[in-house]
């Protein structure tokens, strides 16, 4: 049977509705599988890093014994400050189980209590000399693999060569646990503290005041610039093959590789220039270089989406053309221009690559004063965490990482709003 014209283009009608149905299921299909491995990954950040915001703490009777701290009864501050403090801890974890004698037993013993214990009764003293002679009831981090116990990420059920707690070591934990001197309480040090050698005196905030300060250069430097380089380049710069090869120059470095950047900063920054290694002036330098491309095409962008009736407005009304671009053109592109920025910014912020060039992986306790003093970022310290043997340190990369994702989310969140919020439809 010879098919009619009309049959044959309802036949291709199907076939073409049948391949867009099959297109568009392909898409949807695209976007589950992403938004599903997304999830998957948040579930598993979350899952593995939110018990960091919780500490176990370990309940001490504590004897300020004046022959320990200070034996003369002058009170002088160097003295207080000079004082054997873990002597009082030793006294007290002796004291409390009166029937480990051995040596090594006693050494294991005292290991159960964080050694940032005595940094809090040396704190405790100089702030108050008077609770010195006195028997005070404090509460003191303890010890890591503690933690790790009593969050359950130890198997008690393994054979005690395959566990970092020994037998007699639980049973010590259980007995504290059993007299309610064991507690997990929220772990503010996890958000006020610089980074330590050990799991649960470390924190993020030497990071967090290092990310501040450098995307604050990368702020002042890139945002100016860049913003006067896109409206020089759209508004008044010739077009001629210059311009045409810085345009394309532009576009190729918003490409580039970061850790590229970070080469460049440690050859001319840090070799050439000698400036401070591991300082945040150093890697706001190093980011603003990779910001700036992006800061550029977005502003370009922006002031493209200008209707030219808006300039030739201005212009038939006697404005001339550096008045034209500033209070008429300018104006209404920012939104578009502060809404990159934020971008731009967002991406530096999740960069190591290019920090780790410039010595911004030391280990850093101080918290950083200013953008001259040695830091690390947030990124950086989450490199720092992970490559770190101790399973609390785990816990604490994926927690860091949650704070880190947070921060991107409120900025990418910001740009989102400033666009919505001033973009104007022509």
């Amino acid at each position: 049977m010879t098919m009619t014209t009309a049959d044959k283009i309802q036949a291709n009608l199907k076939k073409r509705y049948a391949a867009e149905r099959r297109f568009r299921s392909y898409g949807l299909a695209s976007v589950a599988i992403g938004l599903a491995a997304l999830l998957l990954l948040f579930i598993s950040i979350i899952g593995k890093g939110y018990t960091a915001f919780q500490q176990t703490y370990v309940k001490l009777e504590v004897q300020f014994d004046e022959a320990i701290i200070d034996p003369q009864g002058t009170r002088d501050p160097q003295i207080l400050a000079r004082a054997d403090y873990g002597k009082l801890i030793k006294k007290t974890m002796r004291k409390r189980f009166p029937d480990v004698t051995n040596r090594r037993d006693r050494r294991n013993l005292y290991k159960l209590v964080s050694p940032g214990a005595v940094f809090s009764i040396q704190d405790m003293v100089r702030n108050d000399p008077g609770l010195i002679g006195t028997t005070q009831t404090i509460w003191v981090p303890a010890d890591d693999d503690v933690d790790m116990l009593i969050k359950g990420y130890i198997n008690r059920d393994e054979p005690e060569s395959d566990r970092r707690l020994k037998d007699k070591e639980i049973a010590w934990i259980d007995a504290l646990a059993a007299s309610d001197s064991l507690e997990k309480r929220f772990n503010k040090t996890f958000f006020t503290a610089g980074d330590s050698r050990e799991p649960e005196l470390a924190g993020i905030w030497g990071a967090v005041v290092g990310s501040f300060y450098t995307l604050l250069v990368t702020l002042v430097l890139s945002f100016p610039i860049g913003v006067s380089a896109a409206v020089y380049l759209q508004e008044f710069a010739p077009r001629n093959r210059w311009t045409d090869l810085i345009e394309v120059n532009i576009n190729n470095l918003a490409a580039v590789p970061s850790i590229v950047f970070g080469l460049l900063g440690l050859s001319v920054f840090l070799n050439f220039m000698a400036l401070p290694r591991s300082a945040p002036l150093v890697g706001g330098l190093v980011l603003s270089l990779m910001t700036l491309p992006t800061v550029i095409i977005a502003s370009r962008a922006s002031l493209q989406s200008v209707p030219p009736s808006i300039r030739e407005g201005a212009l038939g009304m006697g404005a001339s053309q550096m008045q034209m671009v500033a209070h008429h053109v300018l104006p209404l592109a920012m939104p578009g221009m502060l809404t990159g920025t934020i971008i731009g910014m967002a991406r530096a912020l999740g960069e190591s690559a290019p920090l780790l060039m410039i010595g911004m992986v030391a280990f850093i306790v101080n918290v950083p004063e200013g953008p001259l003093d040695p830091s690390t970022v947030l990124p950086v310290q989450i490199y720092l965490w992970a490559d770190t043997p101790e399973r609390a340190f785990v816990e604490r990369t994926s927690a860091a990482t949650l704070v880190l994702l947070a921060f991107l989310v409120v900025m990418n969140g910001a740009a989102v709003w400033l666009r919505k919020r001033f973009e104007q439809r022509w």
